[in-house]
């Protein structure tokens, strides 16, 4: 045995340091809002203010998200992908005057690993979208930007509307799925709201779009047809 031996030698646990994933930015509600948007977190790099290049310090202005390229198409909106004010005041001058709203349901998140994953998401903090729907009269569509998978939009919504014991019915089981539910009373009303389930607006969904039938066959159609014309097609109808 020799002297190193002899002192006893501790092996100590390692740990975890998590990332508190906070959203960035309060819901973008007004009094005319019909249309709700309604995503999880962007980046953590909009929690941290360390943004790249081309990316808009606004809802959804990851330059590496394709919902504001999707409406920049299907508008014509001539949109800039910079980190200025300008960029941020176009979209919501869009967004103002189509009466859209937008409110992610996640308010915080913990993750292990500093990326942007839905899944990675745990010790999840919700936001109350039945009371914004209560405050706000006039919304009467919830577009989610993702579906029913785990950690998605949908997913979290379900979960709500089960803390409230509020149902909610099929009305379309074909993508983009639809869905309503009768808003609890208030100020003597009863309100049916509907939910649209969009094929989310990430690079990480463009293998699922692959997949379904719908896209193959525009694809053997028109080869050079892809996934954001796909989406530009899905989405005009609820914009």
């Amino acid at each position: 045995m020799t002297f190193g031996d002899s002192f006893p030698q501790f092996v100590y646990p390692v740990q975890f340091i998590l990332f508190i994933h906070k959203h960035p930015y309060k819901p973008f509600l007004f009094n005319e809002a019909t249309k709700l948007i309604v995503g999880t977190l962007p980046p953590p790099r909009f929690s941290t203010g360390e943004l790249k290049e081309g990316d808009v310090n606004f809802c959804y202005g990851s330059r590496d998200g394709q919902l504001w390229p999707i409406l920049d198409r299907t508008f014509a909106l001539n949109l800039v992908y910079e980190t200025t004010r300008k960029a941020i005041e176009q979209r919501k001058k869009f967004l103002i005057e189509r009466k859209i709203g937008i409110c992610d349901i996640v308010q915080s998140a913990e993750r292990s690993k500093i990326d942007a994953s839905d899944i990675g998401m745990q010790n999840i903090k919700l936001r109350n979208l039945i009371f914004y729907l209560q405050e706000y009269p006039n919304i009467e569509t919830l577009l989610f930007t993702g579906g029913n998978s785990k950690n998605g939009p949908e997913y979290f919504f379900r979960q709500h509307l089960k803390q409230h014991q509020i149902k909610l019915a099929v009305v379309s089981d074909q993508v983009p799925r639809i869905h309503q539910f009768i808003l609890p009373l208030i100020r003597n009303e009863r309100r049916i709201i509907k939910t649209v389930s969009l094929t989310a607006p990430s690079g990480a969904a463009n293998r699922a779009v692959g997949s379904l039938a719908v896209y193959k066959k525009l694809k053997l159609k028109n080869p050079s047809f892809n996934t954001l014309d796909f989406r530009v097609l899905q989405y005009a109808p609820y914009f």
